[in-house]
């Protein structure tokens, strides 16, 4: 049951202005979706505007085009939305895909694409808002992570590299975001029933590098029951509504009831329950 302090979050928001990448499916459409129906106005970012036709309906809502790779595409799509909205109060950086595989398999562009799109997009998103956050003397910065931004499982040294960055960089930007009157909040999702596991997963590996084949062979057999006990979307697109609302100088939001346990045994535990996990799941 939602406590009353639960309840009165958000209130009194109406008519705040959010801009969200990504939102062309997941985590994203969804929050767009979910802050759209609390009264905000939300500009509704992604690659392919022209093919989105369900938040192009709702009243209040922006969509428009950016591309996290694309510099010219991210000061457009601020621009429009200032432009739309009169200002900016909050911005979710949530665009992302994840890469996994065999760090030999990959290529170097692959790589390069991961952390592109997962890190220095989220980085230049963030530098293009930054001088109307300024301005204002205030706004918040929402960075989705994940739970394997604090922990790691086999395959995923690209994917975990990029969240472990995500982690660092707001912990640090804090600091300087409270001398111009802002907030950044992390939300940590856990396993979520989104299309991670269909367009916004990249696998790699070459089947001649038989070395690594045993692990690949046991992800893939685990990874499907993993997906099957995932939460579901609106869970994330709550914390996220509350992580910016809320009004508090908290950093790090959890997402999902298997975020929540994970965290708990690593700070008992430590990195000891990072091993325990991967041998118990995928017996390494």
């Amino acid at each position: 049951m939602s406590s009353e302090s639960d309840l009165s979050i958000g209130r009194g928001l109406e008519g705040k202005r959010i801009i969200v990448t990504g939102a062309s499916s997941g985590i994203g459409k969804d929050t767009a979706k979910y802050f759209q129906s609390k009264g905000w106005n939300v500009i509704a970012t992604m690659r392919s505007p022209e093919n989105e036709n369900e938040l192009t309906k709702l009243d209040n809502v922006l969509v428009t085009k950016l591309d996290v790779l694309d510099l010219d595409s991210i000061d457009s799509a601020i621009a429009n939305g200032i432009q739309r909205f009169g200002k900016i109060d909050v911005l979710l950086n949530n665009a992302g895909y994840g890469a996994y595989g065999p760090l030999e398999s990959f290529p170097r562009e692959k790589i390069l694409r991961q952390f592109n799109t997962n890190v220095i997009g989220l980085m230049d998103v963030t530098r293009a808002m930054l001088p109307h956050f300024r301005q204002n003397k205030n706004g918040v910065i929402i960075n989705i992570s994940s739970m394997g931004g604090k922990m790691t499982f086999p395959l995923g040294s690209l994917y975990h590299g990029t969240k472990f960055a995500v982690e660092g960089i707001s912990e640090s930007l804090r600091y300087e975001m409270e001398q111009i009157g802002c907030k950044v909040k992390i939300v940590e999702p856990g396993a979520i029933a989104t299309d991670f596991a269909g367009r916004s997963f990249d696998f790699n590996h070459d089947e001649n590098l038989k070395e690594y084949q045993n692990v690949v062979n046991k992800i893939m057999t685990v990874f499907p029951t993993m997906i099957k006990s995932a939460s579901p979307v609106n869970i994330v697109s709550k914390v996220i509504f509350k992580a910016a609302t809320d009004g508090k100088s908290k950093l790090r939001y959890m997402a999902g009831k298997d975020a929540k346990m994970y965290n708990f045994m690593n700070k008992v535990f430590g990195y000891n329950f990072i091993v325990y996990m991967n041998k118990k799941f995928f017996k390494l």
